[in-house]
């Protein structure tokens, strides 16, 4: 169970500002940015025309082969950051006629079904979304009303929306899961608007009459707001961490670290889950090209253009399900048409059996359906990534709850590029096909990080280089690649520490590799409900690839170091420095997870108890 202390120590924290927008720092990011990418494909050509060991090409080729990959996501990255948009809220419809103009109820309020998705969660704390939900305000009469979608079946659940006063909807089966249960939930509601919520989401009361007035355009079919996590740990400042450990020596330590690199927080975000980078940095600048993508919770939608493209959809699957049953038919025949009475039946069939999917029944049921939907060219639906933070979310509190979530992610993203590839779907535009791409592309990335991971070792334990020499020619490639391509990102994200999310993207690559071969051997995805309760214990078991590249990395320094000093060897003083840098780098990567493994809340942090 939840303990109500839990909550009331965050209660005080209120979401950051959006990163405002800057037409200067635009045109100095795209400046720089076109500068990374001609400085960086003048190194990739050299890399492949001029740097090659011909002594270790079983080396050098997929190292190279690695950079020309990372070249390509750096690529599609700097096209999903190129434009920003300036931060305009749009004034709030006042009715019906306002987001729907030719509907014959023009006149009247707009109804509005907020759904909380849960399964087993606590039902007290669906009971704080459901009492932050009656909180929310509008400027104009509205019908809003709220529902439980309790795919669990739980009496005690019931029991609370009974005592809040709100709908509960329950099914017999969890087919489908999560999208399963909003399909069921939307043949039993009636509202112009649904507004998606997680069984931990707890709406502000702006939500509504924030985010309503996109939907004025009537080509406006969903709009995503950020995920907020208000209950990340703020972890300790230095000196009192070392303070706890090593007394007043260690106090004082901390104190003349931080005179000389300014304060140093130990364990805030611990799991890098803050997902400020992703919301209002890559989702919103996808906006310009109307390929923000759906995330589920804290999402509003057109109730027509969810149902219309399920209907579409719908009709082309019985349409190939009947064209499939004729052809069976006149081949194994030989008569060139069906009877129509029998073509009738055959028809009647494939519609019986197919499913009407308003949200794909698939485990990334949220970006699925953003890709059904941007791609009706007929319709021609938008979607918003609005920038303002209108709820709160609890965050994954250890290293299982982390796995579970981030290999759905990986899992379901590379199940549909396997099984329903985005860039060759019909209906989306060019812009659009490049940006699912950039989503994509980004779970494969653990096929060349494994290699830039391994790379320094390999060289440092053997002295086996990837290149012909690490000269200053050398270096004079590299070099004004690293610091350009820097200098870019550090400008394009300005407002939001990079690093840490850099570092998750290395580290991430056991997990990634995982995803990549479950979908390989055409394994199913399985939905797991990602824990709401912090899981007891330390889990370096799950770290035990990062913690081998940390301690092959150091052992490989110190040969290095050593064969350089004392033996005959084929290293070179400036390899055996470029790969300890190298090295480094991937073990200060490495060392943000494995800590995580061993994170333990502080007093003031503790309180959800299994």
């Amino acid at each position: 169970m939840m303990t109500d202390d839990y909550f009331l120590k965050f209660e005080h924290r209120v979401p950051p500002p959006p990163l405002p927008y800057s037409t200067l720092r635009e045109g100095i990011w795209q400046f720089l940015a076109t500068v990374a990418l001609v400085v960086g494909g003048w190194y990739i050509w050299w890399r492949w025309t001029g740097s090659l060991n011909p002594d270790a090409m079983w080396f050098a080729v997929p190292l190279a082969l690695a950079e020309t990959c990372a070249y390509f996501g750096m690529l599609l990255f700097v096209f999903n950051l190129w434009k920003d948009e300036p931060v305009k809220i749009e004034k709030p419809p006042a009715a019906l006629g306002d987001v729907a103009p030719n509907h014959p109820e023009s006149d009247r309020p707009i109804a509005v079904d907020v759904m909380f998705a849960t399964y087993d969660e606590d039902p007290e704390l669906v009971r704080l979304g459901i009492q932050d939900a009656k909180r929310m305000t509008y400027p104009y009469p509205i019908d809003v009303r709220i529902h439980i979608l309790d795919d669990g079946r739980r009496a005690d659940m019931r029991q609370v929306t009974e005592e809040e006063g709100v709908n509960y909807i329950s099914r017999m089966t969890n087919e489908g899961f999560k999208a399963g249960n909003l399909r069921n939930a939307m043949e039993e509601t009636h509202g112009d608007f649904l507004v998606i919520f997680d069984a931990d989401t707890r709406p502000f009361p702006t939500l509504l009459e924030h985010t309503l007035g996109y939907f004025r355009d009537p080509k406006m079919a969903w709009v995503q707001t950020p995920q907020w996590f208000y209950d990340l740990p703020e972890g300790e400042r230095l000196p009192e961490k070392l303070a706890q450990k090593f007394g007043a020596r260690g106090s004082a330590f901390g104190r003349a670290v931080e005179k000389v690199i300014g304060p140093v927080t130990v364990g805030d975000d611990p799991f890098v889950n803050d997902p400020k980078m992703f919301y209002d940095i890559i989702q919103r600048r996808r906006n310009w090209v109307n390929a923000s993508f759906c995330c589920g919770a804290g999402s509003i939608h057109r109730r027509e253009a969810v149902m219309e493209a399920a209907l579409r959809s719908f009709g082309k699957k019985v349409e190939e399900r009947t064209w499939a049953v004729e052809e069976t038919i006149t081949v194994s025949s030989k008569e060139r048409e069906v009877a129509p009475e029998l073509m009738q039946a055959i028809k009647t069939e494939a519609a019986a059996t197919e499913v009407l999917t308003p949200y794909k029944f698939h485990v990334s049921e949220d970006i699925y359906t953003s890709i059904v939907l941007h791609s009706d060219n007929e319709r021609g639906w938008k979607s918003k990534m609005h920038p303002i933070v209108e709820s709160k979310m609890l965050s994954p509190q250890d290293l299982v709850t982390w796995t579970v979530q981030r290999f759905k992610y990986a899992g379901g993203s590379l199940d549909i590029l396997v099984n329903d590839n985005p860039l060759f779907r019909k209906g989306l535009s060019f812009p659009q096909r490049l940006m699912y791409a950039t989503t994509f592309y980004s779970y494969l990335a653990p096929l060349w990080n494994v290699i830039f991971l391994f790379a320094p070792v390999l060289y440092l334990l053997t002295g086996l280089s990837p290149v012909s020499a690490y000269s200053t020619n050398f270096f004079l490639h590299l070099i004004p690649f690293l610091v350009t391509l820097e200098l870019a990102i550090m400008v394009g994200t300005w407002g939001v520490d990079g690093y840490p999310a850099k570092a998750s993207y290395l580290s991430f690559f056991p997990l990634g590799l995982r995803a990549i071969w479950t979908i390989m051997r055409g394994e199913k995805v399985s939905f797991k409900v990602t824990p709401k309760t912090r899981q007891s214990g330390t889990f370096l078991s799950l770290v035990r690839p990062q913690i081998a590249v940390v301690v092959l990395t150091v052992l490989g320094v110190l040969w290095a170091i050593g064969a350089l000093i004392f033996g005959d060897t084929s290293h070179s003083a400036s390899g055996v420095l470029a790969n300890t840098l190298w090295g480094l780098n991937n073990c200060i990567a490495m060392a943000g997870i494995i800590s995580s493994a061993m994170w333990q809340p502080t007093e003031n942090e503790e309180g959800q108890s299994i």
